[in-house]
């Protein structure tokens, strides 16, 4: 699939953007998520530069990513765990297999 340009609003500011087709709505999320983030840095915190507000909002929403992947892995370890404990269950109460 071809890449085809597109247009993101950051602040205000227009950035053109190649992605491809199947790429487009996420892509248009993820602005949406980063304009929002810019925003309201720039509403709590005395910068104004657009470049240090990039950099404060990319590092506040890879700060969140990295929490939410370390609460999956935790969730799956105990996941894990249950199944584990749960098969020992089950294989204690089945008859033994002849």
């Amino acid at each position: 699939m071809s890449a085809v340009p597109v247009t993101v609003r950051l602040l205000d500011r227009e950035f053109l953007v190649s992605c491809t087709e199947d790429e487009r709505a996420g892509l248009a999320a993820a602005a949406t998520l980063l304009d929002q983030k810019m925003r309201e840095l720039r509403g709590t915190t005395r910068t104004v530069g657009f470049d240090r507000l990039a950099v404060l909002a990319a590092l506040s929403l890879t700060h969140e990513l990295v929490q939410m992947r370390e609460r999956h892995a935790e969730r799956e370890r105990e996941l894990t765990h249950s199944l584990g404990m749960l098969r020992r269950k089950l294989e204690s109460a089945l008859p033994p297999e002849a």
